[in-house]
């Protein structure tokens, strides 16, 4: 199980992901699942991985290596790709040639062929976008009225977002509400754990403005997660007792 969120804003982009993958209760490992592709001026990509470790990684590794299109002869990789749309084609291409390969053989097996990825960025004077890529290969976008795509386990963090995102919330606050999402799924779900990556994306700058991994033990996240669970206590018990109780 993983939790992954993209937050998608006036100011920019911020993706999360935690770093988590369970193959049974003795199976517990740490992998990365927040991939960066970046050329500062040129593009700024980022790919959050949810579904099937070995389908994942395969997916990541043929979008640098490239699959080549029979048709022209060309060798396509994400690095090619002349816009984010193109991005979240060549994706969804490549999450069907690893179906091509390998599909039938985990469809028939236990852990089935299982992936979703949130693909956000910029590439040179196209537009901050951010989609969420199916394992059919195709896809959906953000949009101002939805600024926000999960994948993974999403249930027990997406009640945050629903009230407190809007398009116009500030990047930083956007970050901050997407860590309280992270937490709040933390607490319910053992198969979510740390450490998180994430990283943030200022509209316009092609770069990366952040990106960092937050440890067990992260002085802001710990203080984070007390002062949120103490403000939902304070605000329930502020509440008036309902008027039919005993």
């Amino acid at each position: 199980m993983t939790y992954c969120v993209g937050i998608l804003v006036a100011d920019g982009l911020t993706l999360i992901a935690d770093t988590r993958t369970n193959a049974g209760l003795d199976n517990i490992a740490q992998y990365r699942k927040l991939h960066i592709f970046e050329r500062p001026g040129d593009r700024i990509v980022s790919i959050a991985t949810a579904g099937n470790l070995a389908v994942t990684q395969a997916v990541i590794s043929l979008l640098n290596e490239g699959i080549r299109d029979p048709d022209t002869g060309d060798h396509e990789t994400l690095w090619t790709q002349p816009s984010m749309f193109r991005v979240a084609q060549f994706v969804g291409k490549a999450i069907r040639e690893v179906y091509r390969v390998d599909g039938a053989a985990l469809e028939q097996s236990a852990a089935g062929f299982d992936v979703t990825m949130l693909v956000g960025g910029q590439i040179s004077k196209g537009r901050l976008r951010l989609f969420m890529i199916y394992r059919q290969g195709n896809f959906i976008e953000a949009t101002e009225d939805t600024p926000f795509l999960q994948i993974g386990e999403h249930k027990y963090g997406k009640p945050i977002l629903d009230r407190a995102i809007k398009f116009t919330t500030g990047i930083d606050e956007a970050l901050k509400l997407g860590l309280i999402s992270m937490d709040s799924t933390m607490r319910s779900n053992l198969g979510v754990g740390m450490p998180i990556d994430l990283v943030t994306i200022r509209r316009d700058a092609i770069r990366h403005d952040v990106l960092h991994r937050i440890e067990a033990g992260e002085p802001y996240f710990h203080d984070l997660r007390e002062r949120w669970g103490a403000a939902l206590r304070a605000a329930h018990q502020a509440i008036p007792k309902p008027p039919y109780s005993g």
